[in-house]
């Protein structure tokens, strides 16, 4: 792994396009109203009786400020009520789920996001935690994640985290330069994301995160650059490298941002060069997909092993529990079924103070499903693919079976972004950047939804 990456300018060029980001196949377009809640009810049931253990995402969707480059589900509010209100029907949800979780199930990963999730006050995270650990069994050696807004949150919060059993931390930074951060309407100085990563490493903190963004209005190569150093000197455990997608169509508060500030598409591939450098110079490995780790982090480690995977949370070491989503647009993963529930906040709790839990959309893997899912998630996580494991595991001819993507599949090989041969496929150093451009090809869907609504690859 020390051979990563290899930037390659012609490749990149050649093979940026616009495609899924692979957090589960089948991908979030192919989900429908055909599913709700009866369907999650039924898979809870089977998992139950499966034993299998659990991980849980939490959705707080509120906001003080907004962010023009957000793309996440968000309420935009000052008025700090709201998340009293919220937590009322969140409680109640997670009591409809809870009761269809075997108490031998445990959790062994909690994961809050938004939103901000420290817009509730010390009291109501307090509260929120005690639920939970009421109503579900928790691994006590589990791992316990929050994103947090270092605009947001303070010493006494990160006590607070600590106490309530959090041991890792995602900080939001995107970019350290004042032009680019009045830009996007979030002002944000290193000291205040320096404060919080000494008061993560004071208390024991297991793991710090920290979010980068290029391709933001007002950046330039050599100011991201400049981030990208401040950042280094923090030492962060892992570091996370987006790429900004501008699809003011979609998502509102893009629309604030003007197109003619953004930096043009040779100077994004100058920004995530430069970074890349930089990264790998100060001794973190690429684990892929926008995201760095130091050698001895967890996902490092866990992708040498081979037990690295990827869902709706990203890189992860806890694919083999069930993922159950709570909140607003959360997403859960249990079995064979993927479902959503309601993005719309008065929908989400309307139905709630019905009784009825909110899962209105999602879709039910078949057969070809967990193939494929199967061969996007090994590229994605290890680089590589072993024909006979697939052949093995599901009883196929993996040439006869993927005939439609070898020609492409040759196609890579010649240009120098793989090996492919009998035994399988090795992603090389110059196409690990490309992986998802090299998973697009065996995905089915593709043909049916083009490639609209994705952001590029690169």
């Amino acid at each position: 792994m020390l051979d990563a990456i290899r930037w390659d300018g012609d490749l990149i060029r050649r093979y940026d396009h616009a495609g899924p980001r692979y957090t589960s196949y089948p991908t979030a377009l192919q989900f429908h109203d055909g599913i709700g809640a009866f369907d999650l009810l039924s898979a809870l049931r089977d998992s139950k009786r499966a034993g299998r253990p659990l991980s849980l995402y939490v959705h707080v969707p509120f906001c003080a400020n907004i962010c023009y480059y957000c793309a996440c589900n968000k309420v935009i509010t000052k008025d700090r009520s709201r998340a009293t209100h919220y937590l009322a029907r969140l409680e109640h949800e997670i009591g409809l789920v809870a009761c269809h979780v075997g108490a031998g199930q445990k959790v062994q990963q909690v994961h809050l996001g938004g939103g901000t999730p420290t817009f509730l006050n010390h009291d109501e995270l307090r509260r929120l935690m005690r639920t939970l650990r009421e109503r579900f069994t928790f691994d006590e050696g589990g791992d316990l994640g929050i994103e947090l807004d270092p605009r947001e949150a303070d010493w006494s919060s990160m006590g607070l985290l600590r106490e309530l059993g959090f041991n890792r931390v995602s900080l939001g930074v995107q970019d350290l330069d004042p032009t680019v951060q009045r830009a996007v309407n979030r002002l944000q100085s290193l000291d205040e994301t320096r404060t919080l990563i000494e008061a993560a490493r004071t208390l024991q903190f297991r793991s710090v995160n920290l979010d980068l963004i290029y391709g933001l209005p007002k950046q330039t190569p050599e100011g991201f650059a400049r981030t990208v150093s401040e950042v280094i000197a923090l030492q962060p455990d892992r570091l996370s490298l987006f790429n900004y997608a501008h699809l003011p169509q979609r998502f509102l508060p893009q629309r604030r941002i003007e197109a003619a500030d953004l930096p043009q598409p040779a100077q994004k591939l100058d920004m995530l060069r430069r970074s890349i450098e930089q990264l790998t110079e100060a001794g973190y490995r690429y684990i892929g997909m926008d995201h760095f780790a130091l050698p001895d982090d967890e996902l490092a480690i866990a992708q040498e092993d081979g037990r690295l995977h990827r869902n709706f949370q990203g890189y992860t070491t806890h694919g083999h529990c069930d993922l159950i989503g709570l909140g607003v647009s959360a997403i859960s993963q249990v079995g064979e079924l993927y479902c959503q529930n309601d993005t719309d906040l008065n929908r989400y709790q309307s139905n709630l103070d019905s009784g009825l839990l909110p899962t209105v959309r999602g879709v039910r893997t078949g057969a070809d499903d967990r193939v494929r899912r199967a061969v996007i998630m090994e590229l994605m996580c290890a680089f590589g693919l072993s024909f006979s494991d697939i052949e093995q595991r599901f009883g196929i001819n993996t040439r006869t079976y993927f005939a439609d993507a070898w020609p492409g599949l040759q196609q890579m090989a010649r240009d120098g972004l793989l090996t492919l041969n009998d035994d399988g496929i090795d992603i090389l150093p110059s196409g690990r950047l490309l992986v998802r451009s090299i998973c697009m090809l065996f995905d089915r869907y593709l043909n049916e939804a083009r490639h609209s609504g994705y952001s590029r690859v690169i």
